[in-house]
């Protein structure tokens, strides 16, 4: 019975080998679907529908393929604060900003980490040009083609907005300030420093 057993064994091995072999619809074996399957809680993704994509999913909770929220947190979402503490790694080093929206006196006193070069300055202008001239004008004196519109806009000359800091620039920039919407989304934190560089030489003409 053994020697039986000892001959069929090789023709047992490829006939086992041969299953797992994907072929034409066929997507052969898998031995560890949750590895191939793994649920991708993506940030900027989050689909709620639990069918989706269960006409493709072997998941092994049930669940549509293409489902992505993460049931172990508030409504589901992906999102999340980074844990208190915690830094994330940049490629330039610098710290991410973590002064809330009303904290603009501390963020008066926080200093601009790019030097006042002219290759930050020229950068800055050009992201101005592209972000802020429509409100606040070239020469920032509130004379941009939309400021008509959003009454309110503030000359840099002007006496309360003449001695304002880099750190509350670069805080307005992020948050935003009454009829001035957030741009904290939209621009990286090098590049809002740098804008605020700008926005100094306009402050001083």
């Amino acid at each position: 019975m053994i020697n039986r057993l000892k001959q069929f064994l090789p023709l047992l091995s490829i006939v086992l080998l041969g299953a797992c072999a994907a072929k034409g619809d066929n997507p052969g074996l898998e031995y560890a679907p949750q590895m191939y399957h793994s649920i991708p809680y993506e940030p900027l993704t989050q689909i709620k529908d639990k069918e989706a994509g269960s006409w493709l999913s072997n998941r092994e909770d049930g669940l549509g393929e293409f489902y992505n929220s993460n049931d172990n947190n508030p409504y589901s979402q992906n999102v999340r604060q980074p844990v208190a503490g915690t830094v994330r790694r940049t490629n330039n080093g610098m710290l991410p900003y973590r002064l809330g929206k009303d904290d603009i006196e501390a963020a008066a006193l926080v200093e601009n980490p790019l030097p006042a070069s002219d290759e930050v300055i020229a950068e800055g202008g050009r992201l101005y040009n592209l972000y802020c001239d429509h409100c606040h004008g070239p020469a920032g004196k509130a004379d941009g083609a939309v400021a008509p519109v959003f009454l309110g806009v503030p000359s840099y000359t002007a006496p309360a907005q003449k001695n304002l800091s880099q750190g509350h620039v670069f805080h307005v920039i992020t948050w935003g300030i009454r009829r001035m919407g957030a741009h904290g989304s939209q621009l990286s934190e090098e590049k809002r420093w740098q804008i605020a560089r700008y926005v100094q030489t306009l402050q001083q003409q």
